[in-house]
């Protein structure tokens, strides 16, 4: 998992990689990705399941304890490593987002969670004996206004009892542990919206049926999605992360590296597009010559590689700015916003060079033609993107 460092800036500077970084752990990941083909992805989908071995030689590999620090039995890596990990999961045809999950969440319990709490969690974690890739924010009826949510957790005796309902949450039911924001105030005794929320660490499986239901979403893409209730349900009070109204803070913090994760994941899908494109205009002939060589089939493919290596410059940047402890939330949120629609133009440019064929599921472009259409929408929309960098990049008005 070496580091190649060629192409960084000088020193005393924020190092943006040029060029394919990281290639020796690019080549692992290849190397992984490899023995699970379209076929392989395909099957899950039609069965609804969860990628289990693909999963569990990830974390064999220790690909999804990048983030956790080598005194817990992680890999240490930096963001911008693990951001490398998942773009080639995704530019070889494979699904990463059950990697950013577990990455990104750590993420809160590493820099929040208590010295006994990173003791208990973390080597399990990235030893595989753990699993945490649930994340429970969204719910029904305040979407992406988290501040607005209507979970409870109140305090009783020795420990908290959580009521209230998640919408969204992945992979729930393959994840042995959720990380779980809640109101431990209300919203009418708080002087700033965003206070008054915490964060939990939830043991699913032991609550399971004990005031936790867990029920499948059928959705257009097999991401394992979830609805989550809870009605009462009993958690000890050490499962609070931090301390108690402080949680919005806390998440904000995972957010940025969330954001730059799932556009390095884009920015993957992009690629899998533009190779597949090109491979296709290069070998089908039509009217005696490659269709490649007509301008309506290339100039498509070729601006979205344009767009797409514009947009992969953002994300490196933004995860320079993490791995640096600067300031990066304009950066992430604008990396995301760029490769999420850079990677669409890339896959519908996949689709209209393909034509038919892009139909037929043998070809896996129509299976990552609707996973990357969800970019767009989730973990933020773009046009909260757009209200964010109105406001806080170019001081315009609050918008909403």
């Amino acid at each position: 998992m070496a580091d190649d460092h060629s192409g960084m800036a000088s020193s005393g500077e924020t190092m943006v990689g040029i060029g394919e970084d990281f290639p020796e752990l690019r080549d692992s990941v290849r190397r992984i990705c490899g023995k699970y083909p379209g076929a392989y992805w395909r099957k899950l989908e039609d069965e609804k399941a969860y990628p289990t071995a693909f999963v569990t030689e990830l974390t064999e590999a220790g690909f999804l304890g990048a983030l956790i620090p080598e005194e817990y039995g992680g890999s240490g890596l930096s963001l911008r490593a693990a951001a490398v990990i998942l773009e080639e999961i995704n530019a070889c045809g494979c699904n990463a987002s059950q990697g950013h999950a577990q990455m990104y969440i750590m993420g809160t319990l590493l820099r929040h969670g208590s010295a006994e709490q990173k003791r208990k969690y973390l080597p399990e974690i990235a030893a595989g004996r753990i699993t945490l890739q649930a994340f429970g924010v969204t719910e029904p009826t305040t979407g992406s206004d988290t501040t607005q949510l209507k979970t409870r957790a109140v305090r009783d005796g020795d420990g908290y009892l959580v009521s209230g309902q998640k919408v969204w949450t992945s992979r729930a039911m393959h994840s042995d542990m959720m990380l779980l924001l809640a109101r431990t105030q209300s919203a009418d005794q708080v002087k700033k919206r965003s206070d008054g929320l915490s964060v939990f660490l939830i043991d699913l499986k032991s609550n399971l049926g004990k005031g936790l239901d867990i029920r499948p979403i059928d959705a257009m893409i097999n991401h394992n999605t979830t609805e989550v209730f809870f009605d009462n349900m009993r958690i000890p009070a050490d499962s609070l992360i931090g301390e108690e109204g402080k949680g919005f803070r806390y998440i904000l913090d995972g957010m940025n590296a969330e954001r730059v994760l799932v556009a390095s994941e884009a920015i993957g899908d992009g690629k899998f597009f533009i190779r597949k494109s090109i491979d296709y205009a290069n070998s089908r002939v039509v009217f005696g010559r490659p269709i490649g060589q007509n301008q309506a089939v290339q100039f498509p493919i070729a601006r979205a590689w344009a767009e797409l290596e514009a947009a992969d410059m953002i994300c490196r940047r933004a995860a320079a700015l993490f791995d640096d402890g600067k300031e990066c939330g304009a950066d992430a949120n604008i990396a995301k916003l760029l490769a999420s629609e850079a990677a669409w133009k890339a896959a519908e440019a996949a689709m209209q060079t393909h034509g038919g064929f892009s139909y037929a599921r043998e070809y896996d472009i129509e299976r990552k033609w609707r996973d990357t259409r969800l970019t767009q929408i989730a973990p933020i929309s773009t046009n909260m993107i757009l209200a964010y960098v109105g406001q806080h990049v170019l001081g315009m008005p609050r918008s909403y």
